[in-house]
């Protein structure tokens, strides 16, 4: 079994700049691909960013291109979202997910997700 734990969440005023991580841990052989989304109020969730298993290659919605950067630490399992100027719209709950190998067996695994509100 594979536990994925987004923290780093909180509130914080427009214009200002958050990182998320999240860390994976239990049975892991693997970690390939990882992305954040989101879920905003009334909203179905969306994709934020992803990343490839090295690393090198990178997605991510057009909104928030040239503020958000994610990356990834496989020596520790984490992932981070760095979020700079940060405005209301991006107020939601943000999940992390990942393609885990542990066994004989790749399953896509998420978080329970971590608040982000942005307002003055």
């Amino acid at each position: 079994q594979v536990q994925l734990v987004e923290s780093g969440g909180g509130l914080v005023q427009p214009g200002g700049s958050l990182r998320l991580s999240c860390a994976a841990s239990g049975s892991i052989f693997r970690i390939y691909a990882m992305g954040w989304y989101r879920a905003a109020p009334g909203k179905e969730r969306e994709l934020v960013a992803t990343i490839t298993i090295s690393g090198g290659d990178t997605n991510y919605e057009d909104s928030v291109k040239g503020r958000f950067t994610i990356s990834r630490d496989n020596a520790e399992n984490t992932m981070y979202l760095q979020m700079n100027s940060l405005k209301p719209e991006d107020t939601a709950v943000y999940y992390c997910n990942a393609d885990v190998r542990g066994g004989s067996s790749l399953i896509h695994y998420w978080g329970q997700g971590t608040q982000v509100t942005v307002s003055s």
